[in-house]
């Protein structure tokens, strides 16, 4: 059964909305005067503008569209049920916290890409992906706004979970990293690094503590849009790493492995000493392992040694990466696509100009 959408989403969302971008924060993330590319970045191919730009073909936004879904998909008809009657206390707040920091995270992912990467960027392909990528963080922010105001239904608890960036300060202080990035003079290459830490790191933490209740067998509507979630900042960080490759002036080993070990420090502090995944049932110790195998895997996916050289210490995580196959009482699995979208024949994604239209 699926749920109309509440009416104190759009009021709250709006709020959030209104939070996430207030004075204090946009004077900090103004950009500097002095936005002049650096001479690294003018000599990019895929930073130059091209008059063959408005032309595409566009492989990677194809698979993002492939896998295209929306907040009325996910039932959350019987989390209400678990939220009351089978999670401890301690369980709800580091939930209720979990979703206050993701429901800010993709505004501030989106403000990167309106103002600096979607300008950045003149190959058309990026700029498709970019822009299926905003909508899709859009829904993001939509499903977690309507998570928030599905479980907490005390209406002062909700505004400060929505003001999060304001009201928790370990929220904040991830925040602020990343609003730096996005007002950084520095390199294009170091920019993206950092988006990719964001998406790829900050959030890795968070979706294994939502997957640790779904081992449990809890709250089915949050697991199933984590999963959702999950598999799209996969894709995200993916493509960051994809645009990465095609750079010719790209930063040191040390450079790059400096901007992963600052997110890495402050995304264990956060899950760890700020909301301490010990409240669910979580080894601490264990959820710091993982967070320096994410980051490791993410080293190598830009090209570049491992620093931590962590094993994955959660099996359930494992899994989750598998490809997912459904079962008879799962109405679908999460690595649906949409039909059609990506069955064609290779020889079909060929361009041509007899094609017919």
């Amino acid at each position: 059964m699926l749920r109309a959408q509440s009416p104190n989403v759009l009021t709250t969302a709006s709020k959030q909305s209104a939070a996430l971008f207030s004075e204090e924060m946009l004077t900090r993330k103004k950009f500097p005067e002095d936005l002049a590319r650096s001479n690294a970045d003018e000599e990019e191919p895929i930073l130059k503008p091209s008059p063959k730009r408005f032309v595409l073909f566009p492989i990677k936004y194809n698979e993002a569209e492939a896998s295209f879904w929306t907040t009325e998909e996910v039932d959350l008809s019987n989390d209400q049920k678990d939220w009351n009657n089978k999670l401890t206390e301690d369980e709800r707040y580091f939930i209720s916290h979990v979703l206050a920091f993701f429901s800010s995270s993709d505004g501030i992912v989106n403000e990167n890409l309106v103002e600096r990467f979607s300008n950045d960027v003149q190959i058309p392909e990026a700029r498709c992906f970019y822009g299926f990528q905003i909508m899709i963080e859009n829904i993001h922010s939509e499903m977690y706004s309507l998570l928030i105001d599905t479980y907490i239904k005390e209406p002062a608890q909700r505004e400060y979970l929505f003001d999060a960036i304001e009201t928790i300060s370990c929220i904040r202080k991830k925040a602020e990293w990343a609003f730096c990035w996005i007002s950084s003079g520095k390199s294009f290459a170091e920019r993206l690094i950092a988006f990719a830490a964001i998406e790829g790191i900050f959030f890795s933490g968070s979706f294994a503590s939502i997957f640790w209740l779904k081992k449990r067998g809890l709250m089915p509507g949050l697991t199933f849009s984590n999963e959702l979630i999950s598999r799209d900042e996969g894709l995200h960080c993916d493509f960051a790493c994809l645009l990465f490759s095609l750079l010719k002036n790209r930063p040191s080993n040390a450079t790059a492995t400096r901007i992963i070990t600052e997110a890495v420090a402050i995304e264990k502090e956060f899950i760890t000493e700020a909301l301490p995944v010990g409240l669910i049932g979580m080894n601490a110790t264990l959820m710091c392992q993982y967070i320096e195998f994410v980051a490791d895997r993410l080293l190598v996916s830009l090209g570049m040694p491992k620093s931590y050289y962590a094993e994955n210490p959660f099996d359930f995580m494992d899994l989750i990466s598998l490809q997912g196959k459904t079962n008879f009482f799962e109405k679908r699995v999460s690595d649906y696509q949409r039909a059609g979208v990506m069955n064609k024949d290779p020889a079909e994604k060929g361009f041509t100009l007899e094609a017919d239209f």
